[in-house]
Protein backbone atom coordinates (compact mmCIF):
# COMPACT_ATOMS: atom_id res chain seq x y z
CA UNK A 1 0.00 0.00 0.00
CA UNK A 2 1.67 3.52 -1.17
CA UNK A 3 2.67 5.58 2.20
CA UNK A 4 0.20 8.44 3.44
CA UNK A 5 1.14 11.68 3.19
CA UNK A 6 3.15 13.30 6.24
CA UNK A 7 1.42 15.40 8.55
CA UNK A 8 2.31 19.31 8.49
CA UNK A 9 1.92 21.62 10.33
CA UNK A 10 -0.53 23.84 10.07
CA UNK A 11 1.79 27.16 11.03
CA UNK A 12 3.82 26.57 7.93
CA UNK A 13 5.02 30.27 7.92
CA UNK A 14 6.23 30.13 11.79
CA UNK A 15 9.68 29.13 12.49
CA UNK A 16 9.75 25.38 14.34
CA UNK A 17 10.34 26.67 17.65
CA UNK A 18 7.82 28.97 17.80
CA UNK A 19 5.46 26.09 16.25
CA UNK A 20 6.32 23.92 18.92
CA UNK A 21 5.99 26.29 21.50
CA UNK A 22 1.99 27.18 20.14
CA UNK A 23 1.38 23.85 20.51
CA UNK A 24 2.70 23.20 24.07
CA UNK A 25 0.58 26.36 24.83
CA UNK A 26 -2.91 25.18 23.00
CA UNK A 27 -2.36 21.50 24.31
CA UNK A 28 -1.96 22.51 28.12
CA UNK A 29 -4.77 24.97 28.00
CA UNK A 30 -6.94 22.76 26.72
CA UNK A 31 -6.07 19.65 28.82
CA UNK A 32 -6.44 21.97 31.80
CA UNK A 33 -9.55 23.40 30.88
CA UNK A 34 -11.33 19.95 30.29
CA UNK A 35 -11.26 19.14 33.63
CA UNK A 36 -12.55 23.03 35.21
CA UNK A 37 -15.16 22.84 31.76
CA UNK A 38 -16.40 18.71 32.81
CA UNK A 39 -16.58 19.86 36.12
CA UNK A 40 -18.76 23.03 35.53
CA UNK A 41 -20.78 20.98 33.15
CA UNK A 42 -21.39 17.60 34.78
CA UNK A 43 -21.67 18.97 38.39
CA UNK A 44 -25.53 18.65 38.95
CA UNK A 45 -25.34 21.04 42.12
CA UNK A 46 -24.02 23.52 39.27
CA UNK A 47 -28.04 23.34 37.31
CA UNK A 48 -26.14 22.18 34.20
CA UNK A 49 -29.16 20.63 31.81
CA UNK A 50 -26.76 17.78 30.94
CA UNK A 51 -26.16 14.60 31.88
CA UNK A 52 -22.85 13.18 31.59
CA UNK A 53 -24.34 10.77 29.07
CA UNK A 54 -25.36 13.97 27.07
CA UNK A 55 -21.75 15.36 27.05
CA UNK A 56 -20.17 12.29 26.28
CA UNK A 57 -22.90 12.15 23.02
CA UNK A 58 -22.04 16.00 22.36
CA UNK A 59 -18.48 15.38 22.54
CA UNK A 60 -18.94 12.19 19.72
CA UNK A 61 -20.85 14.36 18.08
CA UNK A 62 -18.91 17.36 17.80
CA UNK A 63 -15.23 15.44 17.35
CA UNK A 64 -17.37 13.56 14.46
CA UNK A 65 -17.92 16.79 12.23
CA UNK A 66 -14.25 17.39 11.87
CA UNK A 67 -12.77 13.45 11.79
CA UNK A 68 -15.16 11.85 9.85
CA UNK A 69 -14.89 13.67 6.97
CA UNK A 70 -11.15 13.79 7.11
CA UNK A 71 -11.46 9.82 7.67
CA UNK A 72 -13.18 9.55 3.98
CA UNK A 73 -10.92 12.03 2.62
CA UNK A 74 -8.08 9.63 3.67
CA UNK A 75 -9.57 6.11 2.71
CA UNK A 76 -10.10 8.04 -1.03
CA UNK A 77 -6.50 9.74 -1.18
CA UNK A 78 -4.89 6.23 -0.50
CA UNK A 79 -7.35 4.69 -3.14
CA UNK A 80 -6.51 7.53 -5.73
CA UNK A 81 -2.81 6.51 -4.72
CA UNK A 82 -3.05 3.21 -5.29
CA UNK A 83 -4.53 3.56 -9.00
CA UNK A 84 -1.79 5.66 -9.82
CA UNK A 85 1.06 3.57 -8.93
CA UNK A 86 -0.64 0.26 -10.09
CA UNK A 87 -0.63 -0.86 -6.29
CA UNK A 88 -3.39 -3.10 -4.71
CA UNK A 89 -5.51 -1.32 -2.81
CA UNK A 90 -5.75 -2.81 0.37
CA UNK A 91 -9.53 -1.97 2.14
CA UNK A 92 -8.30 -4.24 5.35
CA UNK A 93 -6.50 -0.83 6.32
CA UNK A 94 -9.98 0.90 6.09
CA UNK A 95 -13.00 -0.44 8.40
CA UNK A 96 -16.52 1.26 9.32
CA UNK A 97 -17.48 2.83 5.46
CA UNK A 98 -14.07 4.36 5.11
CA UNK A 99 -14.80 6.23 7.99
CA UNK A 100 -12.01 4.57 9.89
CA UNK A 101 -8.44 4.71 8.61
CA UNK A 102 -7.55 1.33 10.42
CA UNK A 103 -8.49 -2.43 10.48
CA UNK A 104 -11.44 -2.82 12.01
CA UNK A 105 -10.07 -5.43 14.52
CA UNK A 106 -7.41 -2.57 15.45
CA UNK A 107 -10.35 0.08 15.91
CA UNK A 108 -12.35 -2.02 17.99
CA UNK A 109 -9.68 -2.64 20.07
CA UNK A 110 -8.35 0.77 20.22
CA UNK A 111 -11.61 2.87 19.96
CA UNK A 112 -13.69 0.80 22.72
CA UNK A 113 -10.97 2.14 25.20
CA UNK A 114 -10.36 5.52 23.88
CA UNK A 115 -13.49 6.46 22.47
CA UNK A 116 -16.31 5.17 24.64
CA UNK A 117 -15.46 3.74 27.96
CA UNK A 118 -13.16 6.78 28.46
CA UNK A 119 -15.45 9.33 28.12
CA UNK A 120 -18.24 7.75 29.89
CA UNK A 121 -15.98 7.07 33.00
CA UNK A 122 -14.48 10.71 33.29
CA UNK A 123 -17.42 12.66 32.43
CA UNK A 124 -19.50 10.44 35.01
CA UNK A 125 -16.61 11.01 37.26
CA UNK A 126 -17.18 14.96 37.38
CA UNK A 127 -20.81 14.42 38.80
CA UNK A 128 -19.15 13.13 42.27
CA UNK A 129 -16.00 14.43 42.72
CA UNK A 130 -14.17 18.10 42.68
CA UNK A 131 -12.28 19.06 39.40
CA UNK A 132 -8.60 19.14 41.66
CA UNK A 133 -9.32 14.83 42.35
CA UNK A 134 -9.67 14.80 38.88
CA UNK A 135 -6.73 16.69 38.39
CA UNK A 136 -4.62 14.33 40.16
CA UNK A 137 -5.72 10.88 39.62
CA UNK A 138 -6.38 11.20 35.68
CA UNK A 139 -3.43 13.10 33.78
CA UNK A 140 -1.34 12.94 36.99
CA UNK A 141 -1.91 9.05 37.69
CA UNK A 142 -1.96 8.03 33.72
CA UNK A 143 1.95 7.63 33.70
CA UNK A 144 1.63 4.87 36.34
CA UNK A 145 -0.59 3.03 34.41
CA UNK A 146 0.67 3.57 31.14
CA UNK A 147 3.97 2.38 32.57
CA UNK A 148 2.43 -0.68 33.95
CA UNK A 149 0.50 -1.74 30.70
CA UNK A 150 3.47 -1.54 28.85
CA UNK A 151 5.42 -3.09 31.15
CA UNK A 152 3.02 -5.96 31.37
CA UNK A 153 2.10 -5.94 27.27
CA UNK A 154 5.30 -4.29 25.65
CA UNK A 155 8.23 -5.88 28.06
CA UNK A 156 9.37 -1.99 28.77
CA UNK A 157 11.65 -2.06 31.69
CA UNK A 158 10.87 0.18 34.60
CA UNK A 159 14.08 1.54 36.36
CA UNK A 160 14.83 3.07 39.81
CA UNK A 161 14.54 6.54 39.02
CA UNK A 162 10.89 5.85 36.78
CA UNK A 163 10.09 3.31 39.34
CA UNK A 164 10.30 6.34 41.82
CA UNK A 165 8.54 8.66 40.44
CA UNK A 166 5.72 6.32 40.12
CA UNK A 167 5.83 5.72 43.69
CA UNK A 168 5.28 9.46 44.35
CA UNK A 169 2.53 9.33 41.52
CA UNK A 170 1.01 7.07 43.90
CA UNK A 171 1.49 8.38 47.19
CA UNK A 172 0.27 11.49 45.48
CA UNK A 173 -2.85 10.28 44.25
CA UNK A 174 -3.70 8.10 47.84
CA UNK A 175 -3.15 11.73 49.68
CA UNK A 176 -5.91 13.51 47.65
CA UNK A 177 -8.54 10.34 47.53
CA UNK A 178 -7.36 7.71 49.72
CA UNK A 179 -10.11 8.93 52.01
CA UNK A 180 -12.58 8.95 49.98
CA UNK A 181 -11.99 5.59 48.40
CA UNK A 182 -14.31 3.93 50.47
CA UNK A 183 -17.83 4.95 51.21
CA UNK A 184 -18.16 7.13 54.03
CA UNK A 185 -21.06 6.78 57.06
CA UNK A 186 -22.49 10.01 55.98
CA UNK A 187 -23.30 9.23 52.44
CA UNK A 188 -21.07 11.25 50.79
CA UNK A 189 -20.53 10.03 47.07
CA UNK A 190 -17.16 11.65 46.12
CA UNK A 191 -15.19 8.47 46.62
CA UNK A 192 -17.56 7.38 43.03
CA UNK A 193 -15.76 9.87 41.16
CA UNK A 194 -12.40 9.18 42.70
CA UNK A 195 -12.74 5.79 41.39
CA UNK A 196 -14.48 6.81 38.12
CA UNK A 197 -11.34 8.84 37.43
CA UNK A 198 -8.61 6.15 38.40
CA UNK A 199 -10.60 3.73 35.81
CA UNK A 200 -10.71 6.65 33.70
CA UNK A 201 -7.40 7.43 33.67
CA UNK A 202 -6.59 3.47 33.33
CA UNK A 203 -8.80 3.65 30.05
CA UNK A 204 -6.84 5.84 28.49
CA UNK A 205 -3.24 4.05 29.41
CA UNK A 206 -5.28 0.73 27.60
CA UNK A 207 -5.52 3.02 24.42
CA UNK A 208 -2.46 4.93 24.31
CA UNK A 209 -0.37 1.52 25.00
CA UNK A 210 -2.68 -0.59 22.85
CA UNK A 211 -2.07 2.54 19.74
CA UNK A 212 2.58 2.42 20.65
CA UNK A 213 1.97 -1.48 20.02
CA UNK A 214 0.00 -1.69 17.00
CA UNK A 215 2.58 1.15 15.45
CA UNK A 216 -0.83 3.46 15.18
CA UNK A 217 0.09 7.23 13.91
CA UNK A 218 -1.73 9.40 16.44
CA UNK A 219 -4.20 11.25 13.86
CA UNK A 220 -5.20 8.37 12.12
CA UNK A 221 -6.00 6.79 16.06
CA UNK A 222 -7.89 9.42 16.60
CA UNK A 223 -10.22 9.08 13.72
CA UNK A 224 -10.12 5.90 14.42
CA UNK A 225 -11.94 5.67 18.01
CA UNK A 226 -14.32 9.00 16.78
CA UNK A 227 -15.59 7.02 14.06
CA UNK A 228 -16.35 3.88 16.00
CA UNK A 229 -17.71 5.67 18.73
CA UNK A 230 -20.26 7.35 16.42
CA UNK A 231 -21.07 4.48 14.64
CA UNK A 232 -21.51 2.26 18.27
CA UNK A 233 -22.66 5.23 20.20
CA UNK A 234 -24.64 8.41 18.47
CA UNK A 235 -27.62 6.56 16.65
CA UNK A 236 -28.36 3.96 20.33
CA UNK A 237 -28.22 6.66 22.21
CA UNK A 238 -30.71 9.20 20.16
CA UNK A 239 -32.84 6.07 19.80
CA UNK A 240 -32.61 5.91 23.44
CA UNK A 241 -33.57 9.73 23.73
CA UNK A 242 -36.59 9.32 21.28
CA UNK A 243 -38.62 6.78 22.84
CA UNK A 244 -37.86 8.43 26.40
CA UNK A 245 -35.42 5.22 27.60
CA UNK A 246 -32.47 7.37 28.98
CA UNK A 247 -32.69 10.34 31.10
CA UNK A 248 -30.95 12.16 28.78
CA UNK A 249 -31.41 15.98 27.59
CA UNK A 250 -29.56 16.04 24.82
CA UNK A 251 -32.45 16.44 22.45
CA UNK A 252 -34.41 18.68 24.36
CA UNK A 253 -31.76 20.95 25.65
CA UNK A 254 -30.89 24.50 24.59
CA UNK A 255 -29.12 24.65 21.52
CA UNK A 256 -26.72 27.01 22.63
CA UNK A 257 -25.68 24.33 25.58
CA UNK A 258 -25.17 21.28 23.16
CA UNK A 259 -23.16 23.38 20.58
CA UNK A 260 -20.77 24.64 23.59
CA UNK A 261 -20.42 21.25 24.54
CA UNK A 262 -19.59 19.92 21.31
CA UNK A 263 -17.15 23.27 20.29
CA UNK A 264 -15.52 22.69 23.42
CA UNK A 265 -15.10 18.47 24.01
CA UNK A 266 -15.08 17.39 20.38
CA UNK A 267 -13.99 20.21 18.13
CA UNK A 268 -11.43 21.46 20.93
CA UNK A 269 -10.87 18.19 23.48
CA UNK A 270 -10.17 15.71 20.51
CA UNK A 271 -9.63 17.54 17.62
CA UNK A 272 -7.46 20.39 18.59
CA UNK A 273 -5.53 18.85 21.36
CA UNK A 274 -5.09 15.63 19.20
CA UNK A 275 -3.18 17.67 16.55
CA UNK A 276 -1.33 20.08 19.28
CA UNK A 277 -0.02 17.33 21.10
CA UNK A 278 1.07 16.23 17.93
CA UNK A 279 3.28 18.50 16.73
CA UNK A 280 4.03 19.34 20.56
CA UNK A 281 5.69 15.76 20.57
CA UNK A 282 7.52 16.21 17.05
CA UNK A 283 9.21 19.86 18.03
CA UNK A 284 9.65 19.16 22.09
CA UNK A 285 10.05 14.56 21.73
CA UNK A 286 8.55 12.20 24.30
CA UNK A 287 10.27 13.13 27.34
CA UNK A 288 10.19 17.16 27.56
CA UNK A 289 6.23 16.64 26.33
CA UNK A 290 5.59 14.81 29.19
CA UNK A 291 7.35 17.00 31.51
CA UNK A 292 5.37 20.05 29.67
CA UNK A 293 2.31 17.95 30.32
CA UNK A 294 2.98 18.16 34.50
CA UNK A 295 1.64 21.27 34.73
CA UNK A 296 -1.99 20.18 33.82
CA UNK A 297 -2.50 18.49 37.30
CA UNK A 298 -1.43 22.07 39.07
CA UNK A 299 -2.84 24.60 36.87
CA UNK A 300 -6.37 22.92 36.52
CA UNK A 301 -6.52 21.89 40.29
CA UNK A 302 -5.88 25.99 40.56
CA UNK A 303 -8.31 27.47 37.93
CA UNK A 304 -10.74 24.99 39.46
CA UNK A 305 -10.00 27.38 43.12
CA UNK A 306 -10.23 30.56 41.14
CA UNK A 307 -13.35 29.55 38.52
CA UNK A 308 -15.59 27.35 40.92
CA UNK A 309 -14.41 28.19 43.79
CA UNK A 310 -13.59 24.89 44.94
CA UNK A 311 -11.16 24.30 48.11
CA UNK A 312 -7.78 23.44 47.78
CA UNK A 313 -7.15 22.00 50.79
CA UNK A 314 -3.40 20.70 52.32
CA UNK A 315 -3.82 17.22 51.01
CA UNK A 316 -4.91 18.52 47.36
CA UNK A 317 -1.43 20.71 47.42
CA UNK A 318 0.19 17.62 48.77
CA UNK A 319 -0.87 15.67 46.19
CA UNK A 320 -0.17 18.14 42.95
CA UNK A 321 3.02 18.37 44.49
CA UNK A 322 4.22 14.75 44.81
CA UNK A 323 2.37 13.97 41.30
CA UNK A 324 4.18 16.48 39.60
CA UNK A 325 7.23 15.67 41.10
CA UNK A 326 6.69 12.22 40.24
CA UNK A 327 5.72 12.53 36.54
CA UNK A 328 9.44 14.93 36.30
CA UNK A 329 11.44 12.14 37.87
CA UNK A 330 9.74 9.51 35.60
CA UNK A 331 10.67 10.39 32.64
CA UNK A 332 14.25 11.83 33.51
CA UNK A 333 15.99 8.12 32.78
CA UNK A 334 13.69 8.40 29.29
CA UNK A 335 15.95 11.82 28.24
CA UNK A 336 19.24 10.14 29.49
CA UNK A 337 18.46 7.17 26.90
CA UNK A 338 16.99 8.96 24.11
CA UNK A 339 20.34 11.46 24.04
CA UNK A 340 22.81 8.08 24.10
CA UNK A 341 20.32 6.27 21.42
CA UNK A 342 19.86 6.57 17.90
CA UNK A 343 16.83 8.50 16.59
CA UNK A 344 13.95 7.54 15.81
CA UNK A 345 11.17 9.33 13.62
CA UNK A 346 8.56 10.73 15.67
CA UNK A 347 5.41 8.09 15.19
CA UNK A 348 2.63 10.83 16.12
CA UNK A 349 3.99 12.96 13.26
CA UNK A 350 2.69 10.67 10.56
CA UNK A 351 -1.28 10.33 9.36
Amino acid sequence: MPTAPSFRHPFPALPPKAVGVLAAVVTVLIWSSFIVISRAAADPARGGVLTPFDIVYARICGASLVLLPWGLWMSWRERLLASETKEAFSGHSHSLGGLSPLSLKHTLQIGLAGGLIYPMLAYNGFSFAPAAHASVLMPGSLPLWTALLAWLLLGERVGIARASGLALIVAGGLLVGGAHLLPTADGGNTWRGDLLFILASMTWAVYSVLARRFAVYAVRATIAITALAFVLYVPLYTLLLLLHWAPGNALAAPWQDVATQMLFQGVGSVVISGISFTVMIAHFGPVRSTMITALVPGLSALAATVLLAEPLAWNLLGGLALVTAGIVLGVRPAALRTTKSIAVPALPMRL
